[in-house]
């Protein structure tokens, strides 16, 4: 009967049940916070004010919930799992707290968010990214957000030029807000844990360096293509000098600027940049590099704008965020556009 327990190991590890009845599925990032030691921590480190209307998202069954319903005026927990639906209000039913407990059952990525002043949350973390900038992008803007995270995910936010974990996530993150680590948390902290540690981190938005957004994310795909080579070697490859330079003719003979293009991405017109392979890790790759033929003359366009703001010797891996911005203005100034 070797087979029968090979499936009852596999239905044990993807459903891990606790004392009252709820499966968690780890499948689905359901870990919840079992210590009572931490969850205050995480509530005092949050600085929640009493007239505070607090989000937590996938609130599961109730032990940050209670603790920010205490110390704040408001909670809109917004929670996907049915089952934890009824758990939260099972708890909360006929207590003092429950006039101040709004439960959203849904999807977050699909919700349309309400006013609130703080947000805290430990998210299934297969969302982190996506979850993240939808938060960066609400109006009106929050006072700030306490996310736990997977550790390393984390620490890509809180990165600094220079190290390891340096990536395009660490600039569009901080342009958007500043981020602070607070929190290192083992993943016996959970039930069930998972296969790794977390961490718990602070956003607060801040006024945006101004970029035309899809400038930008085009811009720093190519960027961080090999973030450890120069920009120089990155902007000789043939494949970012072919869709820069069929970019720049098709806006050229159209006459359009950035801003017009909305009508030309439709069509597919104008070169899309998320087309691009990109690895922000592999430093040492070979590149096919643009030696001569018809794009030289574009080349040495490009070339000069990187040699003319020093440049060209510079390492995705260690610009600073307004370094990025100064970089992307010169390209658009010469009428060289990523979008």
């Amino acid at each position: 009967m070797a087979g029968g327990k090979v499936r009852k190991e596999k239905a044990k590890a993807a459903a891990t049940p606790y004392q009252g009845g709820i499966s968690f599925h780890k499948s689905k990032g359901q870990h919840i916070l079992k210590n009572p030691l931490l969850v205050d921590s995480i509530v005092q480190k949050s600085g929640i004010k009493p007239t505070d209307v607090i989000l937590e998202i996938g609130p599961g069954t109730g032990n940050l919930t209670k603790k920010l319903l205490e110390a704040g005026k408001k909670v809109i927990a917004v929670e996907i799992d049915a089952r934890m639906v009824l758990e939260l209000q099972r708890r909360f039913q006929g207590t003092p707290l429950s006039n101040r407990l709004q439960i959203i059952q849904g999807d977050v990525l699909k919700t349309e968010l309400p006013y609130f002043d703080i947000c805290v949350a430990n998210i299934p973390y297969q969302i982190s990214s996506p979850l993240t900038f939808k938060l960066l992008h609400h109006k009106p803007a929050f006072r700030c957000a306490i996310i736990m995270f997977q550790k390393e995910f984390a620490m890509r936010l809180i990165a600094q030029p220079g190290d390891k974990l340096y990536c395009r996530l660490t600039v569009n993150t901080q342009r958007l807000a500043q981020v602070s680590h607070l929190l290192k948390v083992g993943r016996n902290n959970f039930r069930p844990p998972p296969k790794v540690d977390s961490s718990v981190v602070r956003i607060e938005p801040r006024k945006q360096f101004e970029v035309n957004e899809k400038e930008w994310d085009g811009f720093l795909r190519i960027c961080f293509n090999r973030k450890n080579k120069t920009l120089g070697s990155i902007f000789r490859q043939k494949k970012v000098l072919s869709l820069l330079e069929k970019n720049y003719k098709t806006l050229r003979a159209l006459n359009l600027n950035p801003d017009q293009q909305g009508a030309m991405e439709e069509t597919n017109d104008v070169m899309q940049f998320e087309d691009m392979e990109m690895d922000d890790d592999e430093a040492d790759d070979e590149m096919e590099v643009e030696e001569g033929g018809e794009t030289s003359e574009f080349k040495e366009k490009v070339l000069k704008v990187l040699k003319d703001n020093d440049f060209e010797n510079e390492r995705s891996s260690k610009l600073k965020l307004r370094e990025f911005v100064t970089l992307l203005a010169e390209f658009c100034k010469a009428g060289i556009h990523f979008s």
